[in-house]
């Protein structure tokens, strides 16, 4: 297609590993041709199509990858096998520092910079007045990078990277060690660039800036492709992955489960009733669900303040959370949690047991522990998705028994318009002075 600006095909980059330094020399100078080392894959098998105007995450835990892929596409490295397509001007901040020399000034960087970018000196001249005041590092402009902290580096690198005007923009973690007022300045040239049709491959831990920024995202696990799909979707397959619970084997079971759900509206009401609680609300037919179930999560529902079990809510109003959670085995400490994202899979608010001090001493095997929890909802009107968990301590370790992500649906409703963001804080307008109201 005619607007994919980066387009990676099956690509594996693959590490010599050695035991011992001489090892090298041995396999080196070997009329055998006799092999010393192991091979690492870092990346295998990835491909991944980027379109114009597209902000892409790339997702993963550390030592997935992520960079190694990031520095191929921009050419730092190549790939022992599969091939990488560019088509347009990149400009990458990779990591902290990179291409800088300690000993230049910030001014004397830009322009080295720009260089390697392939900028003449008289175009980086030109821009130079855009980078320094996105900077913001004052007299340091002058001063040897050496005597920079981490955060002057950052903004430096960005307000180069940005201001060479792009078509491709590649951002790997740089931005979290910047302050809260850069990173805010720094989202919003993002936006700046969706706007304008340029592209941005984005690299993060910060899963909420991937959900909001990222229209996709591509997770990957040990150099392995595991999905590219939405942000919320891999978002939550990623925290599977930290808590040591993804398993392959669970798609095809997923798969039975949403079609269960899809055709429950088709059944009788008795039968519906029979499914308790849950039956009542809009379930949703992507339901993800995991966990040992030690302790499973059997129903749980949404109750308004007229004590109807409903997917509706009104503002302001009392409403109450439940969850029928069945354990299979003893457990010490369970923790009950709910948390409430938006239709972009945002996490907005929750809460859990422990937080609020009420945390179960103790749960045998068999037991049904019913969970309430009560409050006012202060969420603006709109969709929302409501998730549910159940986990614990062993020790150290968090275990998660049971967990299901964007389990139904929620929606708020407001007799007061034209209101804005998640919350509202209820204010209450008072003026000094004589002023005249209607």
């Amino acid at each position: 297609m005619d607007d994919i600006v980066v387009s990676i095909k099956d690509v594996s980059k693959v590490y010599k590993l050695y035991d011992k330094p001489i090892d090298r020399l041995k396999e080196s100078l070997s009329i055998t041709h006799k092999s010393y080392h192991q091979d690492h894959f870092a990346l295998e098998g990835i491909s991944l199509d980027v379109h114009k105007g597209e902000c892409v995450g790339i997702i993963g835990t550390n030592g997935s990858g992520k960079s190694t892929l990031l520095k191929i596409i921009t050419g730092v490295l190549s790939p022992t096998t599969g091939s990488v397509t560019v088509n347009g001007k990149i400009s990458a901040l990779l990591e902290l520092g990179a291409g800088f020399n300690m000993e230049y000034t910030g001014i004397e960087n830009i322009y080295l910079n720009g260089t390697m970018l392939g900028f003449s000196r008289e175009e980086m001249t030109a821009k130079l007045d855009d980078i320094i005041n996105f900077a913001e590092i004052g007299d340091f402009i002058n001063q040897p990078c050496k005597t920079y902290s981490s955060g002057m580096f950052a903004r430096l690198a960005f307000a180069v990277a940005i201001n060479v005007e792009p078509d491709i923009l590649i951002v790997d973690e740089a931005l979290s060690v910047g302050d809260i007022f850069f990173q805010s300045k720094c989202y919003r040239k993002f936006n700046e660039f969706k706007e304008a049709g340029k592209t941005i491959i984005f690299v993060t831990h910060d899963m909420g800036s991937v959900i909001k920024y990222c229209e996709r995202s591509m997770l990957i696990h040990h150099g392995h492709h595991v999905l590219t799909g939405t942000s919320a979707e891999a978002v939550d397959v990623y925290k599977k992955i930290l808590a040591n619970q993804y398993d392959d084997s669970a798609k095809d079971e997923e798969q039975e489960e949403t079609i269960e759900v899809e055709t429950q509206e088709t059944e009788t009401k008795e039968k519906q009733e029979a499914k308790g609680w849950k039956s009542k609300l809009t379930l949703n037919s992507n339901l993800d669900s995991y966990g040992s179930l030690d302790a499973e999560i059997v129903d749980f529902a949404i109750v308004n303040d007229k004590g109807e079990i409903s997917s509706s809510v009104d503002k302001n109003k009392q409403f109450r959370i439940k969850m029928k959670i069945q354990f299979k085995k003893d457990v010490n400490h369970p923790i009950f949690a709910y948390t409430i994202k938006d239709r972009k899979g945002t996490e907005i608010t929750g809460t859990n047991t422990m937080l609020e001090n009420y945390t179960p001493a103790h749960c045998k095997a068999g037991e049904i522990v019913i969970v309430n929890f009560d409050q006012i909802m202060t969420l603006q009107p709109g969709q929302y998705f409501l998730s549910f968990g159940c986990t614990g301590y062993n020790g150290d370790d968090l275990e998660i028994y049971h967990r299901l992500y964007n389990a139904c649906h929620l929606e708020v409703f407001s007799k007061k318009e034209g209101t804005l963001g998640f919350f509202d804080l209820n204010s209450t307008v008072s003026y000094d002075g004589a002023i005249q109201t209607k």
